[in-house]
């Protein structure tokens, strides 16, 4: 009796203990009136990178061809065989020649294919310059970020839902509102680096030069230089007769100065009466 009359108290301590621990808060989320918010430290994130090589190659290329309208129809056939497109067309046409600017957009792999197809049978090729940009670690190093904020955005959406009043949902939405501005900003620029490193870009200009007109590897004789320096005097004698015919207001205000000028010099006769 003694026994079970000493136990009592252990028991009525033992109550005690669990209404005490039931008095405890555990998992509130309150914030102060200031709406203060606790950035959410970033976690480790795992993420398998992909190195495989991420080059942006840019070439330049100038020929002189012989035939303008059947080379133009030469590069489009090379374009579509290669799998390519045309981003950007000009064409120019001067006194001396009639000149084509294309940019080009190949895929990597048909490269140097369609680099060495282009001069054709009988281009002359003037200029041919080839540049490359590794971007591997720009790649890797944006996307490892781009997952750190996605990380960072869930967070920031658990404390969404925990929120208590109007103030801290707009405080927590703002910060959302940022971090998915941030995570499309490098998610475009992953997609831009990785499709510019898909698709090389080759800057191709060609020529013909105009009856009368040398050639780019030609030393022009006596009689075109006398012609060509015939030319250029006729031309400067035009531009100056249009550039004094444009200003004849001028010329005419001037010769009415002038005028006046004389008559206001002429020397005035007094006559005298016998």
């Amino acid at each position: 009796m003694d026994l079970e009359m000493s136990a009592i108290p252990d028991i009525q301590n033992l109550q005690d203990d669990d209404e005490n621990k039931q008095q405890i808060p555990v998992g509130t989320f309150e914030m102060p009136d200031t709406v203060a918010v606790d950035v959410p430290t970033q976690t480790p994130v795992k993420f398998n990178p992909d190195w495989d090589k991420k080059i942006i190659k840019t070439a330049t290329l100038k020929l002189e061809i012989n035939d303008h309208k059947k080379y133009t129809g030469f590069v489009h056939n090379a374009v579509k065989l290669h799998g390519a497109y045309i981003a950007q067309e000009e064409q120019n046409l001067a006194d001396e020649k009639l000149e084509t600017i294309l940019t080009i957009k190949v895929p990597v792999a048909q490269f140097e294919a369609i680099m060495n197809k282009l001069p054709g049978d009988d281009g002359k090729v003037l200029e041919r310059k080839i540049n490359t940009d590794d971007v591997t670690g720009e790649v890797v190093d944006t996307k490892v970020r781009l997952e750190a904020k996605k990380q960072m955005r869930l967070k920031y959406l658990e404390f969404l839902k925990r929120s208590k009043n109007m103030a801290e949902v707009l405080q927590v939405q703002q910060e959302i509102n940022s971090i998915q501005e941030e995570i499309e900003s490098a998610a475009g620029r992953v997609a831009f680096l990785s499709h510019q490193s898909l698709y090389s870009t080759i800057n191709l200009t060609f020529y013909q030069p105009m009856p009368g007109f040398t050639s780019a590897d030609e030393t022009p004789s006596f009689l075109n230089r006398i012609a060509t320096a015939f030319k250029n005097g006729t031309s400067w004698i035009g531009d100056l007769l249009i550039g004094l015919i444009s200003i004849w207001p001028l010329m005419l205000i001037l010769a009415v100065i002038y005028m006046g000028w004389k008559v206001a010099r002429r020397p005035k006769v007094i006559s005298q009466k016998a």
